[in-house]
């Protein structure tokens, strides 16, 4: 297999960016976000950064063209010649489509999409309980990561507050609009045989092994 080129898909929780950092350093891929994308072109006053950055300021969301014009520039570049990990990107069939067409014209192709599954009530379980100080923005989990004492910081004795957008209200409808964008892409490329699915409610080092179980895998079938 000459090249790794894998897409995360994954709901908000389920440890994407814990797995894309380890496989970045296995396999020494760059892990590429939207968001990352995004900054970028912002920060470096690219004619795409500033067109996104006038959607951006006025609220709205980038359209298509940009996100897809900007993955094309990002993944010609000498970093990501040899494989890349994107995470965001694509969010809609439409981008999707435009990323298989962009690959093929550099006679390349996704090599597998991988999707770390967990259940709605397990995200809510994970995001529900982070708890923040108010102070200095000491990190704790009312479940994985408890302070001494409840509800103050070990570190500063500061107070610890649950953030607005880890409510269990609000993170339940972060799930609706994540299962209404990416369904439809889980069966896009469930279609063309390149979907995996991983039990992400497992340890981090339990997913870890299994996604590259799965590449392996994937490297030997390329190899008969």
């Amino acid at each position: 297999m000459p090249e790794l080129n894998l897409i995360l898909f994954g709901p908000p929780g389920a440890g994407k960016g814990t797995q894309a950092d380890r496989l970045r350093i296995d396999f020494r891929l760059p892990f590429i976000s939207t968001g990352d994308m995004l900054r970028a072109n912002v920060k470096d006053g690219t004619e795409l950064g500033k067109q996104g950055k006038d959607y951006m300021d006025k609220g709205e969301l980038v359209p298509d063209e940009l996100i897809v014009a900007m993955a094309r520039e990002r993944l010609t570049e000498a970093d990501a010649q040899d494989g890349f990990i994107l995470d965001g990107f694509p969010r809609t069939i439409e981008q999707a489509n435009a990323l298989d067409a962009q690959l093929a014209e550099l006679k390349r192709r996704v090599t597998a999409a991988i999707l770390i599954d967990v259940p709605g009530e397990e995200v809510v379980r994970r995001l529900s309980g982070r708890r923040v100080c108010v102070k200095a923005g000491h990190n704790y989990h009312v479940d994985f990561d408890p302070p001494k004492r409840d509800g103050v910081c070990d570190q500063d004795g500061s107070r610890l507050i649950q953030r607005d957008d880890d409510k269990p209200e609000v993170i339940r409808n972060r799930l609706e609009v994540y299962h209404q964008q990416t369904e439809p892409l889980v069966s896009y490329y469930d279609q063309q045989g390149l979907m995996r699915r991983i039990d992400g409610t497992r340890s981090p080092e339990e997913v870890h092994d299994h996604i590259r179980a799965v590449i392996a895998t994937l490297r030997m079938e390329d190899d008969v």
